[in-house]
């Protein structure tokens, strides 16, 4: 059973133990105080006849109920099963929450997700408890909140990060929602001042968290010019909707089982109008609404992976900040090794990518568009001819919309779709829909990486009913055997 079709007696028993796993699941509004909850809040628990429980904080906003000051529900990781189903609800979540509804309005989400945006608001007012505005707007008030709770951006900064059109309608939001203004929701407290876009925040995550093996990745892929790693931490360019930017994060394992943790991202911005977007797609790469609990679960008492699943508790599936970056690196590395493709795929943002400035040495690119790739000539791509069509191919087919790995359509439909292009092999369709998409539930049997480390860990060869037993995390699966490969982050030597 998915756990949001649980039913308000399981709720409330949820709510009565307290239980974290179950924050960002759903919410817990409570009649007698007008306020909302996390499932784990530490107040005394009301009485069932007094609460009610909805899946999204915007549905709780919407039925006039304002934030509990001391649980914060609106700061939880959100639900993981808008992954696993990857249903309506949850893709029209992911685009609302990377500023769609904010650049493009409802007709464009609509346009993206496949409806009408009658249709649209109907399906997701249904699923989500909330129309699309509804929680456009519930982002826009949490993006706003930890923006003026841990940042000293000014207020009026703070409004058009968060994506309000007028301060008027960032003051009136606000009062609603939290029940103060944002001069009260920000108190007294001082700080240091920071360069106009420059934005240090924390990013909730679900614990156990293997930081520091998200990190090993990252690094053991990492593409010279756009991304740079060292001793716990990662940084990388980010081409967003207004503007260039650029992204550091601080990586670091969390093993405490079934709290929140906090990633600690430092934004710089060409636009602060860049900034839930910017937070968004971070959040992608971090697998941050992955419940961990739930993998390790039922991962870890599997006779075959279960001892690298209790090794690394808190393994994530490593995603991306833009989905056409990822497919085209993806073509890249076909049948090459990891360190091959980086040096070809440096090579490429070299001679295609823009040039950005940035105080982090090693940042000097945004990965190369799709429009732009798809007008180089396939014979001067550095790689095999045949390779270097199916890329400029595949950049054609993402830059004329005829496949879009922004998470809006069916993961179905684009696998489909992808398969289509010359040179595209269920492979790479499939790490892509891993990576590019967030799909949770890709195994690659044909991996010559998979195969090896199976043999390493003395094991028959896999059979059908094996890999069916990782349903439906077959990529977290596949994650715990690639990561027997990798090497640990070395620190820079100007570190």
């Amino acid at each position: 059973m998915r756990r949001t079709d649980l039913d308000d007696e399981s709720c409330y028993r949820a709510v009565k133990s307290k239980d974290r796993r179950f924050d960002g699941v759903f919410y817990t509004c409570v009649a007698t105080t007008g306020i909302y909850c996390r499932p784990s809040c530490p107040a005394r628990t009301p009485g069932f006849a007094n609460v009610t429980f909805r899946p999204t904080a915007a549905a709780c906003q919407a039925a006039g109920f304002r934030a509990c000051k001391r649980c914060l529900p609106d700061a939880t990781p959100g639900s993981p099963d808008w992954d696993v189903a990857a249903d309506v609800g949850g893709r029209t979540m992911r685009l609302i929450s990377d500023g769609l509804v904010d650049r493009e309005g409802v007709e464009g989400l609509a346009r993206k997700v496949g409806y009408t945006p009658r249709h649209l608001s109907r399906l997701v007012a249904r699923e989500l408890g909330a129309p699309p505005l509804a929680l456009a707007r519930a982002r826009r008030a949490q993006t706003a909140r930890v923006l003026i709770e841990t940042t000293d951006m000014s207020l009026s900064d703070v409004a058009f990060a968060a994506g309000f059109s007028s301060i008027r309608q960032f003051n009136d939001t606000v009062r609603e929602v939290y029940a103060v203004n944002p001069t009260e929701l920000r108190g007294r407290r001082g700080g240091r001042r920071v360069p106009r876009g420059t934005v240090t925040m924390r990013l909730a995550v679900r614990t156990p968290f293997a930081g520091g093996r998200l990190l090993d990745f990252l690094a053991y892929h990492l593409v010279p010019g756009v991304e740079v790693a060292g001793e716990g931490w990662y940084a990388r360019t980010l081409d967003l909707p207004h503007g260039p930017g650029t992204v550091r994060l601080r990586l670091r394992d969390e093993s405490t089982v079934g709290e929140t943790a906090f990633v600690v991202a430092e934004f710089a911005l060409d636009d602060l109008r860049d900034t839930s977007a910017a937070v968004e797609r971070v959040r992608r790469l971090l697998d941050a609404d992955c419940d961990p609990v739930a993998v390790d679960e039922h991962l870890g008492s599997d006779p075959v992976i279960g001892p690298l699943v209790r090794g690394t508790p808190g393994l994530r599936v490593p995603g991306q900040v833009d989905g056409n970056e990822t497919a085209v690196r993806t073509v890249v590395g076909q049948q090459v090794s990891v360190t091959g493709a980086r040096t070809v795929t440096g090579r490429i943002v070299d001679a295609h990518g823009r040039r950005v400035d940035s105080d982090i040495a090693g940042l000097t690119h945004l990965f190369p568009d799709a429009a732009t790739l798809a007008e180089v000539d396939p014979e001067a791509m550095p790689m095999p001819r045949a390779r270097g069509r199916a890329l400029v191919g595949l950049a054609a087919a993402l830059a004329r919309g005829h496949v879009a790995l922004d998470r809006g359509p069916d993961r179905d439909d684009v696998r489909r779709s992808l398969l289509l292009l010359p040179g595209i092999g269920p492979w790479t369709a499939d790490y892509i829909a891993m990576r590019a998409l967030g799909h949770p539930d890709v195994f690659l049997p044909t991996d010559l990486a998979v195969r090896n480390v199976l043999s390493t860990l003395g094991t028959r060869p896999l059979g059908p009913s094996d890999v069916e037993r990782w349903r439906p995390w077959r990529s977290y699966a596949l994650m715990h055997l690639w990561n027997t490969l990798m090497p640990e982050t070395p620190a820079p030597k100007d570190e």
